[in-house]
């Protein structure tokens, strides 16, 4: 097989969503209200260690290429590692060569405010605080969309009094759903795909209505149009199989969940980005993840709520198929398939794939998405403003092509395209070796062309201390830091069913959640009410005057929701979400605070008979 080398140079556009910074808030007392702030992480066995959101960062690096088809290397790893991988759609350079990444001029360290009320330092943009006129009207537009599919749309009435928005009565909690839910789910489920409703329900009929601001109002639903030649992943059947078969409630119930302690703006703002600003693809990517993450892969009901502890506990099974999965599950967890360690120069958390851990066939094909899925959601839960995005590092080592596995490619290719939008910022593959030219003709017809935009390949340490400072490289991957990854055991009493009655905490975070739901949809369909009177020519230059007063209340109004919203969830997070290693290990610690790098260890000696098991070049099936 004759294989060319092409010699290119282009620029790579900036990368302004990774240039930002994580708080590590064990270092930080107290807010900066500063804007600009200069501060380090501080290790008092490695020294300092440099994190930094300066704007231009990521911006002006070269690239240069050396060989195509050793960009397989990011996909295989993705598919062997069971990594967290993350999606993104930043970039519209193919990547197909390998990349030479050279940093700009050195950049600002600052602290990021741990408030919504602040905005970070250095935002990129299309987020909360930095969108343009044009870009707010479409997040209203998503907002509209989407508050009908959830069935809390209500049209604006006389009296709206610029603060309370009647509702439909949602119930009594975003994280449980009403016991007669499922009975009333044929009764109230939309019937998004029917152009005249009133033509067999007995209703008026519903048409799109256009407003001055370009808004859509909720009729627009009836009239999406899905063009299934444009569907790589099946999302338009997925979305229509949604609006078929799923309450609002449900939807709306799943939405919430997601959101966590993220802004909800920024939340509905990934899959604007992801989908170029087209508010109907938004929509349909938007309630098709829903309706994975609910129907298919359960992640806020089962994976997160149950975790490692749990899977633990059903080692115990008297089912030889769900001893099986939790066995499987947990094999990865204490080998270390993958892991999240530490920060790169832009701040985004790492997560390492040790590529050589895995052989086909070791584990179930459903543990491997499980296993994939927990650290994703893992990895959602360390990223803060205006950090959104995180960094995969691919170790080839010894790869061979006994650790080749397509099936978790194809699974992974999904995830990251469709269902975690906007969320990588940089693959780094270390020291790929050649044996991945052969299959890279093969994974390059499954990739979106932007995926390859963010990928790196690096032949050693001095070549990821372009990305990395040294002392914060692991000694695995040749760097100073002297860590290694060691599985802390969880404990019977993580299992979040022991702590369902502690005195009624539960549910009384749950209310307040409940009502900070209701208090944000109402400001959010003010906001949608008002935007629909503001004059079209206000798009150009931003509303003005009183509309532009009233948007501006609006958003400042969100912003102070979306901060209790945060502050409720990390009250709640001990009662829906099971600890991880993470938090056993100091990494994610009570009410949210961050320590990458945590000192403290805890020795725990691996189980009886596990082993690390690596392969070699000689290894082949």
């Amino acid at each position: 097989m004759l294989f060319r080398f092409h010699r290119i140079s282009s620029t790579i556009p900036s990368l302004a969503s990774a240039s930002s910074t994580i708080p590590v808030r064990q270092h930080i007392t107290q807010q900066s209200q500063r804007r600009f702030a200069r501060s380090t992480l501080h290790c008092p066995k490695l020294g300092p260690r440099l994190y930094h959101t300066g704007p231009d960062c990521a911006r002006n690096f070269h690239k240069q290429s050396a060989s195509g088809l050793l960009t397989a290397a990011v996909v295989v790893g993705i598919a062997i590692g069971g990594a967290l991988l993350f999606p993104y759609n930043t970039t519209t350079t193919p990547a197909q060569h390998t990349h030479e990444y050279t940093s700009s001029a050195p950049c600002q360290f600052t602290n990021s405010p741990d408030s919504y009320l602040i905005m970070a330092p250095n935002m990129p943009p299309g987020r909360p605080g930095t969108l343009t006129a044009e870009q707010e009207i479409k997040l209203r537009e998503l907002w509209a969309l989407t508050m009908k599919v959830f069935g809390v749309y209500e049209p604006a009435t006389p009296e709206l009094n610029g603060t309370e928005t009647p509702l439909s009565p949602p119930s009594e909690s975003t994280e449980t759903t009403s016991p007669n839910a499922k009975k009333e789910k044929k009764k109230s489920r939309l019937n998004v795909f029917r152009r005249h409703k009133g033509d067999k329900d007995g209703g008026e009929s519903e048409t799109t209505t256009p407003t001055p601001s370009g808004t859509a109002t909720p009729s627009d639903i009836s009239s999406l149009s899905l063009a299934d030649d444009d569907d790589k992943h099946g999302q338009n059947k997925d979305f229509k199989a949604a609006i078929a078969n799923s309450a609002p409630e449900d939807l709306r119930k799943t939405f919430w969940s997601m959101v966590k302690h993220d802004h909800p703006d920024a939340l509905l703002l990934r899959f604007l980005r992801a989908r170029k600003w087209d508010v109907e693809k938004a929509l349909v990517m938007l309630i098709s993840t829903m309706h994975w993450r609910a129907e298919d892969m359960h992640v806020d009901d089962d994976i997160m709520r149950h975790g490692e502890a749990a899977m633990l506990a059903d080692t115990q099974s008297a089912d030889p198929k769900v001893r099986k999965e939790a066995e499987d599950f947990l094999s990865q967890m204490r080998m270390g398939k993958s892991y999240l360690h530490g920060v790169d120069k832009e701040g985004r958390p790492m997560c390492v794939v040790r590529t050589r851990l895995h052989r086909q066939g070791e584990q179930s094909e459903k543990s491997l998405e499980r296993f994939t899925v927990y650290t994703i959601e893992t990895a959602r839960m360390i990223l803060r403003p205006p950090v959104d995005t995180a960094t995969i590092v691919f170790d080839m080592t010894n790869f061979s092509m006994a650790n080749m596995d397509y099936t978790p490619v194809k699974f992974m290719i999904k995830c990251f395209e469709a269902n975690y939008p906007e969320s990588l910022g940089a693959v780094l593959v270390y020291k790929a070796p050649w044996v991945f030219n052969a299959i890279w003709t093969i994974i390059r017809g499954w990739l979106d062309p932007v995926v390859a935009g963010k990928v790196h390949f690096v032949k050693g340490p001095d070549d990821l201390e372009t990305f990395v400072p040294r002392s914060q490289i692991p000694a695995e991957l040749g760097g100073d830091e002297k860590w290694e990854y060691t599985y802390t055991e969880p404990q019977p009493s993580e299992v979040l069913e022991s702590k369902e009655g502690e005195g009624g905490q539960k549910d009384e975070i749950l209310a307040k959640r409940s009502e900070l739901v209701r208090r944000y949809e109402g400001v959010v369909l003010d906001w949608i009410h008002e935007g629909e009177n503001t004059p079209t020519s206000s798009t150009d230059s931003g509303e003005s005057g009183n509309l532009r007063e009233g948007l501006e209340k609006r958003r400042k109004e969100r912003d102070t929701l979306a901060e209790e919203l945060r502050s409720n969830y990390w009250k709640l997070d001990p009662f829906v979400r099971a600890k991880s290693l993470y938090d056993r290990t100091g990494m994610i610690l009570p009410e949210g605070k961050l320590d990458f790098y945590p000192q403290k260890k805890v020795e725990v000696s691996p189980p009886a008979g596990k082993k690390e098991v690596e392969t070699s070049q000689d290894d082949l099936d």
